[in-house]
């Protein structure tokens, strides 16, 4: 074999051999590239799988999200309706209790209303009582005065002369608002015991009511003096004490076994003993 040949057939092995050696790289390049897709295909499906389970929790979570507001939205709805009820039912219940309070008060106006008609009227009532007491009053005075001028002055039986005579109760009154003696009615009773006045006794022993006359004893200084037939409104007079004063006794009413009077003594005589 000549020397250019062999030249030329040793280009052709190294050619060749570079060129398995270029496929020797490819190939094992393609495998490496393989091998790097399928790692990669791999984790893409790991990293889809994953994905797709966060997409179902996700889902899962949705739901039960959405379920409890639907939940939520009808408790919600529930209770705005019970709210909206229970505020009806506290507007009805204030209006009634508007309406009762109104009621009650205008009651009360009218019975306040009432009272005030009645105390009017009852001032009118006391003004016209008022009046007519001024009225009974200066009546009154008058009568005073008129009583005044018909008491009388009469000589008495010890032939003094007696002091004002009283014929009835209302001018006894008159007299003892003069103050110038001191006055004690009387009742006394036949067959009764001799009633105290002042310091002297006196007992009925006789009452004509026909003839208007009677007879009485009179005790005195530790004796007895009879006053025998006096007559209505006669100043029967006799003297007792230790220093003698003029005591005088008038008899205005003389009913069957009964008679009623005064007894005046003169101011400064001894009073009556007070009861134990």
């Amino acid at each position: 074999m000549s020397e250019e040949g062999y030249v030329e057939e040793r280009s052709m092995s190294g050619a060749f051999l570079a060129v398995v050696a270029v496929a020797l790289l490819a190939g094992l390049g393609a495998l490496v590239w393989c091998y790097g897709l399928q790692n990669h295909l791999a984790a893409s499906d790991q990293k889809l799988a994953a994905a797709q389970q966060q997409n179902t929790d996700l889902v899962a979570k949705l739901d039960a999200t959405n379920a409890r507001l639907r939940a939520t939205s009808e408790t919600l709805g529930q209770s705005v309706g019970m709210t909206q009820k229970q505020i009806e039912l506290r507007t009805q219940s204030i209006l009634a209790t508007q309406k009762a309070q109104t009621a009650k008060l205008e009651q009360e106006q009218a019975a306040t209303a009432k009272q005030i008609g009645a105390v009017s009227s009852d001032v009118a009532s006391v003004k016209t009582d008022v009046g007519g007491v001024k009225t009974d009053v200066a009546a009154t005075k008058s009568d005073l005065e008129t009583t005044k001028s018909q008491l009388q002055r009469v000589v008495g039986d010890a032939g003094v002369m007696s002091g004002l005579i009283a014929t009835n109760h209302s001018e006894l009154e008159v007299l003892k608002h003069k103050g110038d003696r001191n006055y004690y009615e009387f009742t006394l009773q036949k067959g009764a015991k001799p009633t105290l006045l002042s310091t002297v006794k006196l007992q009925l022993k006789k009452a004509d009511e026909k003839h208007s006359r009677y007879t009485l004893n009179v005790s005195a200084d530790d004796r007895n003096i009879e006053k025998k037939d006096k007559g209505l409104d006669e100043p029967v007079q006799f003297y007792t004490g230790k220093d003698p004063v003029l005591y005088e006794l008038v008899v205005n009413v003389i009913e069957k076994n009964r008679v009623s009077g005064y007894l005046a003594t003169p101011k400064g005589s001894p009073q009556p003993a007070a009861k134990p």
